[in-house]
């Protein structure tokens, strides 16, 4: 396998959220693009990028856009790795009992990776590890997507490292 490149058909697939909800990504795309976030609960560098991952949603609602984060830890520990962080988006378990299909599908490189999926199913934007420019560059996308002005989601000055390998 290879990491989905920009362009690529992204594959389809369909998790349970903590919530125990099922989400699937067609589903999904019909309401506009999805930004999906592969994590390890035990990652650091996942845990710096988890709020701005919530300022993600707060600065730009949940309406004609997705998030979701997709943990490839089991369901209880995850639910705490959410509840910790105070998520107030879709976290989803590519539970590692299941043999991690979607993680396989999908081959992120590191913790955390993001997939920018347009509503076309075709990759938009991929990038691994913690980067201020890469969250600012979805942030844009989102913005054009829905309409409206872009917003700074990950400022240089805020005491956080600006690029953190995953």
């Amino acid at each position: 396998m290879a990491v989905l490149s920009v362009g690529a058909q992204a594959p389809e697939f369909a998790l349970s959220g903590i919530d125990g909800k099922q989400y699937s990504l067609s589903a999904a795309l019909r309401q506009g693009p999805l930004l999906a976030v592969f994590i390890k609960t035990t990652c650091p560098v996942c845990d710096l990028a988890m709020p701005y991952l919530n300022r993600l949603t707060e600065t730009y609602g949940s309406q004609g856009w997705q998030l979701w984060v997709i943990s490839q830890d089991a369901q209880d520990v995850s639910r705490s790795y959410a509840q910790r962080f105070g998520a107030d988006f879709p976290l989803l378990v590519d539970d590692p009992a299941g043999g991690w299909t979607v993680s396989c599908a999908y081959d992120p490189p590191a913790t955390p990776t993001l997939f920018l999926i347009g509503p076309d199913g075709k990759v938009q934007f991929s990038g691994d590890g913690f980067s201020k420019a890469d969250l600012n560059a979805v942030a844009e996308r989102i913005a054009v997507h829905l309409g409206v002005q872009p917003a700074v989601v990950a400022e240089r000055d805020d005491g956080n490292p600006d690029v953190r390998p995953g």
